[in-house]
Protein backbone atom coordinates (compact mmCIF):
# COMPACT_ATOMS: atom_id res chain seq x y z
CA UNK A 1 0.00 0.00 0.00
CA UNK A 2 1.52 3.28 -1.16
CA UNK A 3 0.54 6.40 0.74
CA UNK A 4 1.05 10.04 -0.19
CA UNK A 5 0.58 12.58 2.58
CA UNK A 6 0.32 16.26 1.71
CA UNK A 7 0.81 19.13 4.12
CA UNK A 8 1.42 22.86 4.12
CA UNK A 9 -1.91 24.15 2.90
CA UNK A 10 -3.71 26.99 4.59
CA UNK A 11 -5.11 30.47 4.29
CA UNK A 12 -2.97 33.24 2.84
CA UNK A 13 -3.55 36.72 1.50
CA UNK A 14 -3.07 37.51 -2.17
CA UNK A 15 0.59 38.05 -2.91
CA UNK A 16 1.68 35.70 -0.15
CA UNK A 17 3.48 32.36 -0.27
CA UNK A 18 3.00 28.78 0.84
CA UNK A 19 5.07 25.62 0.50
CA UNK A 20 3.32 22.30 0.09
CA UNK A 21 4.99 19.00 0.95
CA UNK A 22 4.17 15.46 -0.11
CA UNK A 23 5.76 12.47 1.62
CA UNK A 24 5.59 9.13 -0.18
CA UNK A 25 5.67 5.85 1.73
CA UNK A 26 8.26 4.29 -0.58
CA UNK A 27 11.34 5.37 -2.51
CA UNK A 28 10.92 8.01 -5.20
CA UNK A 29 14.58 7.87 -6.23
CA UNK A 30 14.03 6.47 -9.72
CA UNK A 31 11.55 5.38 -12.39
CA UNK A 32 8.84 7.83 -11.46
CA UNK A 33 7.44 11.27 -11.95
CA UNK A 34 5.94 13.37 -9.18
CA UNK A 35 3.33 16.01 -9.66
CA UNK A 36 0.90 18.44 -8.15
CA UNK A 37 -2.65 18.91 -9.38
CA UNK A 38 -5.44 21.11 -8.07
CA UNK A 39 -9.21 21.21 -8.12
CA UNK A 40 -11.59 23.96 -7.09
CA UNK A 41 -15.27 23.25 -6.29
CA UNK A 42 -17.25 22.90 -9.50
CA UNK A 43 -14.13 22.82 -11.65
CA UNK A 44 -12.04 20.12 -13.29
CA UNK A 45 -8.83 18.88 -11.74
CA UNK A 46 -5.88 20.45 -13.53
CA UNK A 47 -2.16 19.86 -13.69
CA UNK A 48 -0.07 22.37 -11.78
CA UNK A 49 3.47 21.01 -12.07
CA UNK A 50 5.41 17.79 -12.57
CA UNK A 51 9.02 16.73 -12.07
CA UNK A 52 10.70 13.58 -13.38
CA UNK A 53 13.32 11.53 -11.56
CA UNK A 54 15.85 13.25 -13.82
CA UNK A 55 14.75 16.69 -12.65
CA UNK A 56 12.84 17.77 -15.75
CA UNK A 57 9.92 20.03 -14.83
CA UNK A 58 6.68 21.04 -16.46
CA UNK A 59 4.31 23.79 -15.32
CA UNK A 60 0.85 24.97 -16.17
CA UNK A 61 0.96 28.33 -17.91
CA UNK A 62 -1.07 29.87 -15.10
CA UNK A 63 1.65 29.20 -12.52
CA UNK A 64 4.87 29.63 -14.51
CA UNK A 65 7.19 32.05 -12.81
CA UNK A 66 5.29 31.81 -9.52
CA UNK A 67 5.40 28.13 -8.51
CA UNK A 68 8.40 25.81 -8.24
CA UNK A 69 8.28 22.03 -7.92
CA UNK A 70 11.22 20.16 -6.41
CA UNK A 71 12.02 16.75 -4.98
CA UNK A 72 14.21 15.41 -2.20
CA UNK A 73 14.69 11.74 -2.98
CA UNK A 74 16.49 11.05 0.29
CA UNK A 75 13.33 12.10 2.15
CA UNK A 76 10.88 10.64 -0.38
CA UNK A 77 9.35 14.10 -0.51
CA UNK A 78 8.14 16.46 -3.21
CA UNK A 79 7.55 20.16 -2.65
CA UNK A 80 5.57 22.89 -4.31
CA UNK A 81 6.73 26.40 -3.50
CA UNK A 82 3.94 28.84 -4.31
CA UNK A 83 4.74 32.53 -4.50
CA UNK A 84 2.71 35.57 -5.54
CA UNK A 85 -0.47 33.68 -4.79
CA UNK A 86 -3.71 34.83 -6.38
CA UNK A 87 -7.34 34.19 -5.38
CA UNK A 88 -7.70 31.99 -8.46
CA UNK A 89 -5.09 29.65 -6.97
CA UNK A 90 -7.64 28.65 -4.32
CA UNK A 91 -8.20 24.90 -4.61
CA UNK A 92 -7.49 21.53 -3.09
CA UNK A 93 -3.99 20.52 -4.12
CA UNK A 94 -3.24 16.85 -4.74
CA UNK A 95 0.10 15.08 -4.89
CA UNK A 96 0.63 12.49 -7.62
CA UNK A 97 3.17 9.66 -7.91
CA UNK A 98 3.34 7.70 -11.17
CA UNK A 99 5.49 5.31 -13.13
CA UNK A 100 7.89 6.86 -15.63
CA UNK A 101 10.01 4.06 -17.10
CA UNK A 102 6.90 1.91 -17.55
CA UNK A 103 4.03 4.39 -18.01
CA UNK A 104 0.78 3.21 -16.48
CA UNK A 105 2.37 0.66 -14.16
CA UNK A 106 1.25 2.68 -11.16
CA UNK A 107 -0.45 5.98 -10.42
CA UNK A 108 -1.14 7.11 -6.86
CA UNK A 109 -2.77 10.17 -5.33
CA UNK A 110 -2.73 11.86 -1.97
CA UNK A 111 -5.82 13.01 -0.09
CA UNK A 112 -5.25 16.67 -0.86
CA UNK A 113 -4.53 19.83 1.08
CA UNK A 114 -6.63 22.99 0.95
CA UNK A 115 -5.10 26.25 -0.22
CA UNK A 116 -7.22 29.37 0.17
CA UNK A 117 -6.06 32.76 -1.09
CA UNK A 118 -8.00 35.79 0.06
CA UNK A 119 -8.26 38.94 -2.02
Amino acid sequence: QVQLVESGGGLVQAGGSLRLSCVVSRSIASSNAMGWYRQAPGKQRELVATVTDGGRTNYADSVKGRFTISRDNAKNTVYLQMNSLKPEDTAVYYCNYRSQVVPGAYNYWGQGTQVTVSS
